[in-house]
Protein backbone atom coordinates (compact mmCIF):
# COMPACT_ATOMS: atom_id res chain seq x y z
CA UNK A 1 0.00 0.00 0.00
CA UNK A 2 1.14 3.37 -0.63
CA UNK A 3 1.68 6.18 1.78
CA UNK A 4 0.01 9.60 2.20
CA UNK A 5 3.00 10.87 4.28
CA UNK A 6 6.41 10.02 3.48
CA UNK A 7 8.95 11.53 6.03
CA UNK A 8 12.72 11.55 4.48
CA UNK A 9 15.23 12.19 6.92
CA UNK A 10 18.71 10.46 7.57
CA UNK A 11 18.33 9.20 11.04
CA UNK A 12 16.37 5.77 11.42
CA UNK A 13 13.30 6.36 13.63
CA UNK A 14 13.91 4.23 16.43
CA UNK A 15 17.23 2.68 18.32
CA UNK A 16 18.54 -0.68 16.56
CA UNK A 17 19.73 -2.34 19.58
CA UNK A 18 20.87 -6.15 19.81
CA UNK A 19 19.21 -8.00 22.73
CA UNK A 20 20.37 -11.88 23.04
CA UNK A 21 21.60 -12.12 19.62
CA UNK A 22 18.50 -10.46 18.10
CA UNK A 23 18.01 -7.16 16.38
CA UNK A 24 15.66 -5.37 18.44
CA UNK A 25 14.00 -1.62 17.49
CA UNK A 26 13.52 0.26 20.06
CA UNK A 27 11.90 3.79 20.40
CA UNK A 28 14.41 6.57 21.08
CA UNK A 29 15.04 7.71 24.19
CA UNK A 30 15.26 11.17 24.02
CA UNK A 31 11.49 13.24 23.97
CA UNK A 32 13.08 15.91 22.31
CA UNK A 33 14.34 15.02 19.44
CA UNK A 34 12.52 15.45 15.97
CA UNK A 35 12.20 12.10 15.46
CA UNK A 36 9.73 11.62 18.21
CA UNK A 37 7.70 14.44 16.96
CA UNK A 38 7.85 13.58 13.13
CA UNK A 39 6.49 9.81 14.00
CA UNK A 40 3.65 11.56 15.28
CA UNK A 41 2.49 12.65 12.29
CA UNK A 42 1.68 9.55 10.71
CA UNK A 43 -0.77 9.05 13.27
CA UNK A 44 -3.02 11.82 10.99
CA UNK A 45 -2.99 9.48 7.63
CA UNK A 46 -3.99 6.19 6.84
CA UNK A 47 -0.64 4.85 5.86
CA UNK A 48 3.20 6.33 6.52
CA UNK A 49 6.88 5.82 5.71
CA UNK A 50 10.05 6.74 6.50
CA UNK A 51 12.81 6.99 4.36
CA UNK A 52 16.49 7.04 6.31
CA UNK A 53 19.90 5.34 5.39
CA UNK A 54 21.69 2.53 6.95
CA UNK A 55 25.25 1.14 7.41
CA UNK A 56 25.94 -2.02 4.97
CA UNK A 57 29.10 -3.54 4.23
CA UNK A 58 28.13 -4.33 0.85
CA UNK A 59 25.16 -1.92 -0.90
CA UNK A 60 24.50 -4.93 -3.48
CA UNK A 61 24.07 -7.31 -1.43
CA UNK A 62 19.80 -9.03 -1.97
CA UNK A 63 20.17 -10.08 1.56
CA UNK A 64 20.12 -6.79 3.11
CA UNK A 65 16.21 -6.14 4.23
CA UNK A 66 15.69 -2.81 2.48
CA UNK A 67 11.77 -2.02 3.99
CA UNK A 68 10.26 -3.10 7.39
CA UNK A 69 7.14 -2.77 9.11
CA UNK A 70 7.26 -0.85 12.58
CA UNK A 71 4.65 -0.68 14.68
CA UNK A 72 4.97 1.71 18.14
CA UNK A 73 2.97 4.06 19.89
CA UNK A 74 2.67 6.05 17.21
CA UNK A 75 1.12 3.68 14.94
CA UNK A 76 2.29 1.35 12.01
CA UNK A 77 4.27 2.53 9.53
CA UNK A 78 7.54 1.37 7.15
CA UNK A 79 10.98 2.30 7.00
CA UNK A 80 12.73 2.21 4.09
CA UNK A 81 16.50 1.89 4.52
CA UNK A 82 18.95 2.84 1.96
CA UNK A 83 21.92 0.59 2.48
CA UNK A 84 25.43 3.18 2.29
CA UNK A 85 28.65 1.75 2.46
CA UNK A 86 31.06 3.17 5.08
CA UNK A 87 32.74 5.08 2.46
CA UNK A 88 29.54 6.25 0.73
CA UNK A 89 28.57 7.66 4.61
CA UNK A 90 32.13 9.20 5.11
CA UNK A 91 31.66 11.38 1.49
CA UNK A 92 28.18 12.16 1.35
CA UNK A 93 27.89 12.99 5.22
CA UNK A 94 31.20 13.38 7.37
CA UNK A 95 32.98 15.27 4.52
CA UNK A 96 30.69 16.78 2.26
CA UNK A 97 27.87 17.86 4.31
CA UNK A 98 30.10 18.29 7.51
CA UNK A 99 33.53 19.66 6.11
CA UNK A 100 31.77 21.72 3.40
CA UNK A 101 28.02 23.03 3.97
CA UNK A 102 28.05 22.88 7.86
CA UNK A 103 30.78 25.36 8.33
CA UNK A 104 29.51 27.60 5.65
CA UNK A 105 25.50 27.60 6.82
CA UNK A 106 27.19 28.83 10.44
CA UNK A 107 29.32 31.57 8.34
CA UNK A 108 32.81 29.78 9.11
CA UNK A 109 34.15 30.40 5.74
CA UNK A 110 37.76 30.03 7.23
CA UNK A 111 36.35 26.23 7.87
CA UNK A 112 35.13 25.87 4.42
CA UNK A 113 36.97 22.54 3.13
CA UNK A 114 35.77 22.14 -0.63
CA UNK A 115 39.39 19.88 -1.99
CA UNK A 116 37.94 16.44 -0.05
CA UNK A 117 34.28 16.82 -1.73
CA UNK A 118 32.98 13.69 -3.90
CA UNK A 119 29.91 15.71 -5.52
CA UNK A 120 28.98 12.78 -7.54
CA UNK A 121 28.72 10.31 -4.41
CA UNK A 122 26.64 13.32 -3.08
CA UNK A 123 24.31 13.28 -5.93
CA UNK A 124 23.86 9.74 -5.66
CA UNK A 125 22.89 9.26 -2.24
CA UNK A 126 20.22 12.12 -2.62
CA UNK A 127 19.16 10.30 -5.93
CA UNK A 128 18.73 7.38 -4.03
CA UNK A 129 16.45 9.07 -0.96
CA UNK A 130 14.43 10.81 -4.02
CA UNK A 131 13.66 7.52 -5.79
CA UNK A 132 12.65 5.80 -2.30
CA UNK A 133 10.41 8.48 -1.78
CA UNK A 134 8.97 8.54 -5.10
CA UNK A 135 8.32 4.60 -5.07
CA UNK A 136 6.78 4.64 -1.57
CA UNK A 137 4.38 8.05 -2.12
CA UNK A 138 0.56 7.68 -3.41
CA UNK A 139 -0.60 9.81 -6.14
CA UNK A 140 -0.70 13.33 -4.75
CA UNK A 141 0.71 12.53 -1.27
CA UNK A 142 3.10 15.20 0.97
CA UNK A 143 6.71 14.33 1.09
CA UNK A 144 8.91 16.30 3.65
CA UNK A 145 12.02 16.06 3.14
CA UNK A 146 14.40 17.32 6.17
CA UNK A 147 17.58 19.22 6.18
CA UNK A 148 20.61 19.81 4.56
CA UNK A 149 22.39 17.22 3.71
CA UNK A 150 19.70 15.69 1.55
CA UNK A 151 19.37 19.18 -0.69
CA UNK A 152 19.09 17.67 -3.96
CA UNK A 153 16.48 15.37 -3.09
CA UNK A 154 13.31 17.79 -3.62
CA UNK A 155 14.35 18.52 -7.61
CA UNK A 156 15.02 14.72 -8.34
CA UNK A 157 11.38 14.26 -6.77
CA UNK A 158 9.81 16.89 -8.59
CA UNK A 159 11.04 14.94 -11.82
CA UNK A 160 10.32 11.70 -10.96
CA UNK A 161 6.91 12.42 -9.10
CA UNK A 162 5.74 15.21 -10.51
CA UNK A 163 2.39 15.13 -8.87
CA UNK A 164 3.72 15.11 -5.39
CA UNK A 165 3.47 17.83 -2.45
CA UNK A 166 6.96 18.29 -1.57
CA UNK A 167 7.80 20.01 1.88
CA UNK A 168 11.33 20.85 2.84
CA UNK A 169 12.41 21.79 6.68
CA UNK A 170 15.94 23.21 7.20
CA UNK A 171 17.27 22.18 10.75
CA UNK A 172 20.38 24.52 10.66
CA UNK A 173 20.97 28.20 10.55
CA UNK A 174 20.74 29.53 6.64
CA UNK A 175 23.63 32.10 5.64
CA UNK A 176 23.68 35.31 3.37
CA UNK A 177 23.96 35.44 -0.01
CA UNK A 178 27.86 36.37 0.11
CA UNK A 179 28.35 33.38 2.44
CA UNK A 180 25.66 30.79 1.00
CA UNK A 181 27.56 31.87 -2.90
CA UNK A 182 31.07 30.37 -1.80
CA UNK A 183 29.44 26.81 -2.34
CA UNK A 184 30.35 25.90 -6.13
CA UNK A 185 27.11 23.96 -5.92
CA UNK A 186 24.84 26.97 -5.04
CA UNK A 187 22.27 27.10 -8.07
CA UNK A 188 21.60 23.41 -8.20
CA UNK A 189 21.03 23.24 -4.59
CA UNK A 190 19.09 26.38 -4.64
CA UNK A 191 17.14 25.27 -7.85
CA UNK A 192 16.70 21.89 -6.09
CA UNK A 193 14.47 23.71 -3.03
CA UNK A 194 13.13 25.82 -4.83
CA UNK A 195 10.96 22.28 -6.62
CA UNK A 196 9.24 22.09 -3.27
CA UNK A 197 5.69 23.26 -2.67
CA UNK A 198 6.71 24.29 1.48
CA UNK A 199 10.76 25.37 2.24
CA UNK A 200 11.00 25.71 6.12
CA UNK A 201 12.91 27.39 8.57
CA UNK A 202 13.20 28.06 12.01
CA UNK A 203 13.31 31.78 12.39
CA UNK A 204 12.53 34.83 9.90
CA UNK A 205 16.03 35.84 9.10
CA UNK A 206 17.02 32.20 7.62
CA UNK A 207 14.16 32.79 5.14
CA UNK A 208 15.36 36.23 4.64
CA UNK A 209 18.51 34.90 3.41
CA UNK A 210 17.08 31.80 1.42
CA UNK A 211 15.39 34.33 -0.73
CA UNK A 212 17.97 36.57 -0.89
CA UNK A 213 20.61 33.51 -2.17
CA UNK A 214 17.77 32.80 -4.16
CA UNK A 215 17.03 35.85 -6.07
CA UNK A 216 20.87 36.17 -6.18
CA UNK A 217 21.16 33.29 -8.68
CA UNK A 218 17.76 32.69 -10.19
CA UNK A 219 14.72 34.96 -11.98
CA UNK A 220 12.78 34.58 -8.42
CA UNK A 221 9.65 37.01 -7.87
CA UNK A 222 7.77 38.25 -7.08
CA UNK A 223 8.20 37.98 -3.24
CA UNK A 224 5.23 38.33 -1.19
CA UNK A 225 6.22 39.62 2.44
CA UNK A 226 4.20 39.23 6.07
CA UNK A 227 5.13 41.41 9.52
CA UNK A 228 6.86 38.86 11.43
CA UNK A 229 5.00 37.48 14.34
CA UNK A 230 5.43 40.49 17.60
CA UNK A 231 6.54 37.89 19.54
CA UNK A 232 9.70 37.08 17.59
CA UNK A 233 10.87 40.84 16.86
CA UNK A 234 13.19 42.53 20.00
CA UNK A 235 16.44 44.77 18.66
CA UNK A 236 18.05 43.21 21.01
CA UNK A 237 19.43 40.09 19.05
CA UNK A 238 21.24 40.21 16.04
CA UNK A 239 19.39 37.66 14.45
CA UNK A 240 15.47 39.66 14.55
CA UNK A 241 13.46 40.98 11.53
CA UNK A 242 10.39 42.79 10.99
CA UNK A 243 9.24 41.64 7.72
CA UNK A 244 9.68 37.84 6.45
CA UNK A 245 9.16 36.05 3.23
CA UNK A 246 5.95 33.93 3.10
CA UNK A 247 6.10 32.73 -0.69
CA UNK A 248 7.95 33.45 -3.82
CA UNK A 249 7.59 32.18 -7.52
CA UNK A 250 9.79 30.89 -9.75
CA UNK A 251 8.92 29.28 -13.44
CA UNK A 252 5.34 29.89 -12.74
CA UNK A 253 5.04 27.87 -9.60
CA UNK A 254 4.24 29.48 -5.73
CA UNK A 255 6.60 28.18 -3.13
CA UNK A 256 5.23 28.84 0.28
CA UNK A 257 8.14 30.14 2.86
CA UNK A 258 7.79 28.90 6.73
CA UNK A 259 9.18 30.31 9.60
CA UNK A 260 8.47 28.73 12.88
CA UNK A 261 10.47 27.72 15.53
CA UNK A 262 11.37 24.23 16.80
CA UNK A 263 10.45 23.62 20.60
CA UNK A 264 10.13 21.45 22.73
CA UNK A 265 7.72 18.87 24.66
CA UNK A 266 6.70 20.97 27.71
CA UNK A 267 4.14 18.54 29.04
CA UNK A 268 6.81 15.90 29.38
CA UNK A 269 9.34 17.82 31.11
CA UNK A 270 6.75 19.06 33.58
CA UNK A 271 6.23 15.90 34.43
CA UNK A 272 9.38 14.96 34.41
CA UNK A 273 10.30 17.86 36.35
CA UNK A 274 7.91 17.14 39.26
CA UNK A 275 8.29 13.59 39.75
CA UNK A 276 9.81 11.80 43.04
CA UNK A 277 12.90 10.59 41.00
CA UNK A 278 14.18 14.01 39.83
CA UNK A 279 13.60 15.32 43.78
CA UNK A 280 16.23 12.52 44.61
CA UNK A 281 18.64 13.36 42.04
CA UNK A 282 18.59 16.69 42.67
CA UNK A 283 19.29 16.34 46.47
CA UNK A 284 21.85 13.94 45.72
CA UNK A 285 23.65 16.52 43.31
CA UNK A 286 22.62 19.31 45.77
CA UNK A 287 25.14 17.46 48.51
CA UNK A 288 27.94 17.02 46.57
CA UNK A 289 27.49 20.74 45.42
CA UNK A 290 27.59 21.86 49.00
CA UNK A 291 26.91 25.51 49.15
CA UNK A 292 28.74 26.27 45.69
CA UNK A 293 26.30 27.99 43.22
CA UNK A 294 26.32 25.82 39.92
CA UNK A 295 26.70 27.28 36.47
CA UNK A 296 25.24 24.84 33.86
CA UNK A 297 26.38 24.45 30.07
CA UNK A 298 25.31 21.75 27.74
CA UNK A 299 26.15 21.39 24.01
CA UNK A 300 28.39 19.75 21.26
CA UNK A 301 31.76 19.49 20.72
CA UNK A 302 31.76 21.77 18.01
CA UNK A 303 33.55 25.24 16.50
CA UNK A 304 30.20 26.67 16.49
CA UNK A 305 29.14 26.07 20.06
CA UNK A 306 31.73 28.15 21.45
CA UNK A 307 33.16 26.06 24.01
CA UNK A 308 36.18 27.52 24.21
CA UNK A 309 35.04 31.15 24.53
CA UNK A 310 32.96 30.47 27.15
CA UNK A 311 36.11 28.66 29.06
CA UNK A 312 38.18 31.79 29.22
CA UNK A 313 35.12 33.86 29.84
CA UNK A 314 34.70 32.29 33.09
CA UNK A 315 38.78 31.76 33.86
CA UNK A 316 38.48 35.94 33.07
CA UNK A 317 36.00 35.92 35.77
CA UNK A 318 37.97 33.45 38.60
CA UNK A 319 40.57 36.61 37.68
CA UNK A 320 38.91 38.99 38.45
CA UNK A 321 36.33 37.74 41.16
CA UNK A 322 38.52 36.50 44.01
CA UNK A 323 36.04 36.03 45.73
CA UNK A 324 34.05 33.65 43.98
CA UNK A 325 36.87 30.50 44.81
CA UNK A 326 34.86 28.19 46.21
CA UNK A 327 31.70 29.67 45.54
CA UNK A 328 30.89 28.42 41.97
CA UNK A 329 31.39 25.57 40.59
CA UNK A 330 30.78 25.34 36.57
CA UNK A 331 29.45 21.87 34.90
CA UNK A 332 30.20 22.07 31.40
CA UNK A 333 29.08 19.12 29.42
CA UNK A 334 30.85 18.93 25.63
CA UNK A 335 29.26 15.86 23.60
CA UNK A 336 31.68 14.53 21.29
CA UNK A 337 29.90 14.95 17.52
CA UNK A 338 32.44 12.43 15.44
CA UNK A 339 35.78 11.27 16.61
CA UNK A 340 36.78 10.85 12.73
CA UNK A 341 36.50 14.32 12.32
CA UNK A 342 40.09 16.45 12.74
CA UNK A 343 38.08 19.77 13.12
CA UNK A 344 35.99 18.14 16.04
CA UNK A 345 39.64 16.57 17.60
CA UNK A 346 41.15 19.69 17.69
CA UNK A 347 38.24 21.56 19.71
CA UNK A 348 37.86 19.21 22.01
CA UNK A 349 41.42 19.06 22.70
CA UNK A 350 41.32 23.07 23.11
CA UNK A 351 38.30 22.26 25.30
CA UNK A 352 40.54 20.44 27.54
CA UNK A 353 43.60 22.33 27.71
CA UNK A 354 41.63 25.30 28.81
CA UNK A 355 39.56 23.33 31.92
CA UNK A 356 43.20 21.87 32.67
CA UNK A 357 44.29 25.16 32.95
CA UNK A 358 41.60 26.87 35.08
CA UNK A 359 41.47 23.99 37.36
CA UNK A 360 45.25 23.77 37.89
CA UNK A 361 45.51 27.55 38.66
CA UNK A 362 42.28 27.97 40.89
CA UNK A 363 41.49 24.90 42.36
CA UNK A 364 42.13 23.37 44.94
CA UNK A 365 41.76 19.94 47.19
CA UNK A 366 38.33 21.02 48.52
CA UNK A 367 37.27 23.07 45.22
CA UNK A 368 36.87 22.21 41.85
CA UNK A 369 35.99 25.26 39.06
CA UNK A 370 35.35 23.48 36.33
CA UNK A 371 33.81 19.69 35.73
CA UNK A 372 34.15 18.58 31.81
CA UNK A 373 32.15 15.97 31.20
CA UNK A 374 32.29 14.61 27.25
CA UNK A 375 29.54 11.84 27.75
CA UNK A 376 25.91 12.60 26.98
CA UNK A 377 24.15 13.34 30.32
CA UNK A 378 20.50 10.53 30.70
CA UNK A 379 17.64 13.41 29.79
CA UNK A 380 16.36 12.45 33.15
CA UNK A 381 19.42 13.19 34.90
CA UNK A 382 19.85 16.33 33.23
CA UNK A 383 16.30 17.51 34.35
CA UNK A 384 17.27 17.43 37.85
CA UNK A 385 20.87 19.84 37.06
CA UNK A 386 18.94 22.38 35.37
CA UNK A 387 16.51 22.54 38.57
CA UNK A 388 19.82 23.19 40.63
CA UNK A 389 21.62 25.19 38.00
CA UNK A 390 21.58 29.22 39.47
CA UNK A 391 22.44 30.09 35.46
CA UNK A 392 22.09 28.32 32.42
CA UNK A 393 24.71 29.35 30.02
CA UNK A 394 24.50 29.10 26.77
CA UNK A 395 26.28 31.23 24.48
CA UNK A 396 26.85 29.42 20.79
CA UNK A 397 28.53 31.48 18.02
CA UNK A 398 25.80 30.17 15.86
CA UNK A 399 23.32 27.52 16.46
CA UNK A 400 20.00 27.23 13.94
CA UNK A 401 18.01 27.06 17.23
CA UNK A 402 19.29 25.27 20.64
CA UNK A 403 17.02 23.69 22.44
CA UNK A 404 18.66 23.15 26.09
CA UNK A 405 18.14 27.10 26.44
CA UNK A 406 14.54 26.45 26.41
CA UNK A 407 14.69 22.71 28.42
CA UNK A 408 16.31 24.78 31.03
CA UNK A 409 13.21 27.19 31.45
CA UNK A 410 10.76 24.21 31.14
CA UNK A 411 12.57 22.55 33.93
CA UNK A 412 12.41 25.93 36.23
CA UNK A 413 9.18 24.89 37.93
CA UNK A 414 10.23 26.74 40.87
CA UNK A 415 10.71 29.79 38.64
CA UNK A 416 14.11 30.67 39.74
CA UNK A 417 16.96 30.62 37.46
CA UNK A 418 19.31 33.02 34.57
CA UNK A 419 19.55 31.96 31.24
CA UNK A 420 22.93 33.60 29.51
CA UNK A 421 22.27 33.05 25.85
CA UNK A 422 24.35 34.36 23.01
CA UNK A 423 22.56 36.44 20.70
CA UNK A 424 23.46 34.37 17.72
CA UNK A 425 21.15 31.51 18.94
CA UNK A 426 18.03 31.13 16.64
CA UNK A 427 16.31 30.99 20.23
CA UNK A 428 17.52 34.25 21.44
CA UNK A 429 14.35 35.65 18.65
CA UNK A 430 12.05 34.11 20.98
CA UNK A 431 13.54 34.72 25.02
CA UNK A 432 14.31 38.21 24.91
CA UNK A 433 14.20 38.01 28.85
CA UNK A 434 16.89 35.87 28.87
CA UNK A 435 20.90 38.02 29.71
CA UNK A 436 21.40 38.20 25.91
CA UNK A 437 25.08 38.61 25.33
CA UNK A 438 27.50 38.63 22.56
CA UNK A 439 30.42 35.61 22.58
CA UNK A 440 32.60 37.66 20.01
CA UNK A 441 33.10 40.18 22.57
CA UNK A 442 35.02 39.23 25.75
CA UNK A 443 33.10 42.66 27.54
CA UNK A 444 29.87 40.94 26.58
CA UNK A 445 30.59 37.88 27.69
CA UNK A 446 32.13 38.49 30.89
CA UNK A 447 29.32 41.11 31.69
CA UNK A 448 26.57 38.44 30.86
CA UNK A 449 28.01 36.28 33.60
CA UNK A 450 28.31 38.55 35.94
CA UNK A 451 24.99 39.80 35.86
CA UNK A 452 23.66 36.63 36.11
CA UNK A 453 25.50 35.52 39.60
CA UNK A 454 24.70 39.29 40.74
CA UNK A 455 20.84 38.99 39.65
CA UNK A 456 18.10 39.65 42.36
CA UNK A 457 15.64 37.23 43.21
CA UNK A 458 13.00 39.50 42.00
CA UNK A 459 14.13 39.90 38.75
CA UNK A 460 15.33 36.26 38.30
CA UNK A 461 11.46 35.15 38.37
CA UNK A 462 10.54 38.16 36.35
CA UNK A 463 12.79 37.36 33.65
CA UNK A 464 12.32 33.13 33.46
CA UNK A 465 8.36 33.62 34.33
CA UNK A 466 8.19 35.26 30.59
CA UNK A 467 10.62 32.69 29.39
CA UNK A 468 8.61 30.22 30.52
CA UNK A 469 5.52 31.38 29.08
CA UNK A 470 7.11 31.56 25.35
CA UNK A 471 8.26 27.77 26.12
CA UNK A 472 5.27 26.96 27.07
CA UNK A 473 3.40 28.62 23.95
CA UNK A 474 5.94 27.39 21.25
CA UNK A 475 6.34 24.20 22.43
CA UNK A 476 7.05 21.41 19.54
CA UNK A 477 2.97 20.92 19.23
CA UNK A 478 2.84 24.25 18.00
CA UNK A 479 5.45 23.45 15.80
CA UNK A 480 4.02 20.53 14.42
CA UNK A 481 0.63 22.57 13.77
CA UNK A 482 2.27 25.43 11.90
CA UNK A 483 3.70 22.29 9.81
CA UNK A 484 0.55 20.63 9.44
CA UNK A 485 -0.81 24.22 8.10
CA UNK A 486 0.81 24.24 5.10
CA UNK A 487 0.09 20.38 3.79
CA UNK A 488 -3.53 21.08 4.92
CA UNK A 489 -3.66 24.53 3.05
CA UNK A 490 -5.56 24.46 -0.38
CA UNK A 491 -2.34 25.45 -2.32
CA UNK A 492 0.20 22.63 -0.69
CA UNK A 493 -2.61 20.04 -1.12
CA UNK A 494 -5.16 18.84 0.83
CA UNK A 495 -3.91 15.63 1.23
CA UNK A 496 -3.97 15.21 5.23
CA UNK A 497 -7.19 17.57 6.06
CA UNK A 498 -9.56 14.44 6.71
CA UNK A 499 -7.18 12.97 9.00
CA UNK A 500 -6.07 16.37 10.89
CA UNK A 501 -9.68 17.36 11.15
Amino acid sequence: MASDLVIVYHRQPYEEVEENGKIVFKENKSPNGIVPTLKGFFGRVEKGAWIAWKLAEDAANPDFERVIEIEDSYGKYSVTRLPLTSDQVSSFYHITSKEAFWPILHSFKERYNYDPVDWPTFREVNWSFAEAAAAEAAPGAVVWVHDYNLWLVPGYLRKLRPDVKISFFHHTPFPSADMFNVLPWRREIVESLLACDVVGFHIPRYAVNFVHVSQSLLEVGPVMRKDVNPDFIWEGTALSDRRVPEAVMYKGRKIRISSAPVGIDWDFIQDLAGSEQTRENASSIRSELGDARLILSVGRTDYTKGGVQQLESYERLLQSNPDLHGKVRLMHVSVGANRNMAAYNEIQSEIEQVVGRINGTFGSFEWQPVALISTAVPFKDLIAYYQLADVCWITPLADGMNLVCKEYAAARVDGDGVLVLSEFAGAAVELSSAVITNPFSHRSMDMGIEQALAMPEEERRQRMALMRKTVEKYGIRAWAEDQMSYFTDGDVGDVLSAAAS
